[in-house]
């Protein structure tokens, strides 16, 4: 169970207030699979962030009866002094996991080599995204959470990526984050509209895309 109870989340710049979320309530259902759309800015990324825990709400609450992912690709958690491998160490004893399954499975997955052994600041945005693909994919979830797919590496790389995602989400429920129509279609069976500080919910797929379309030519 992923649950929002009258959440409300807003951010200060410069003085200004900007209201995300405003004593938002919504219970995402468990067998579905969930499209979030919305135009740039609408709070897309936050709501997610807020659903992985990344983020606390600045009101209400965020509950989790079920193992939900991070965000799919994000490396915003790594310390960038500690290595590749002291950075999978440490996410897997924060989920309960056999950290040396982890490190075997991401240094084969990520293919970083000996970049795995030096300091995360030295990455590059590519071997970041490749590290922290390979983890996502180390640990089983029950929900995935993805702000976007975006595929790096070779094209080798690319299709094992995408073979290893296709088997989780056989066994897993997916919230996603997408501008793309035909990602939406091809993933998500339900979703959420961000539109301002409204947000509907759409039970069937092809209405959400309808919505966003008539969205997007105003």
């Amino acid at each position: 169970m992923l649950v929002f109870d009258r959440v409300s989340k807003f951010y200060r710049t410069k003085g200004v207030k900007k209201t995300i979320l405003s004593e938002f309530s919504f219970e995402f259902p468990t067998d579905r699979n969930v499209g979030i759309m919305g135009k740039n800015g609408a709070g897309k990324s936050t709501m997610m962030r807020l659903m992985a825990g990344i983020e606390p709400p600045d009101l209400g609450h965020v509950y989790r009866t079920t193992r939900v992912s991070w965000p799919l690709g994000f490396s915003g958690g790594f310390n960038g002094s500690m290595t590749g491998i002291e950075n999978i160490r440490f996410v897997s004893r924060i989920y309960g996991q056999d950290a040396e399954k982890v490190i075997a499975y991401v240094t084969e997955f990520a293919e970083l080599g000996p970049s795995l052994r030096l300091p995360i600041k030295t990455y590059s945005s590519g071997m970041k995204a490749r590290l922290a693909f390979g983890l996502s994919m180390a640990i089983d979830f029950d929900v995935y959470l993805i702000d976007e797919i975006t595929a790096v590496g070779d094209e080798d790389f690319k299709k094992k990526s995408k073979a290893v995602f296709q088997d989780k989400l056989a066994k897993s429920q997916i919230i996603m984050i997408s501008h793309s129509a035909g990602t939406i279609k091809q993933y998500c069976d339900c979703g959420l509209l961000l539109e301002g500080n409204q947000i509907r919910y759409f039970d069937d797929v092809d209405d959400l895309l309808e919505a966003y379309k008539k969205l997007n030519s105003r």
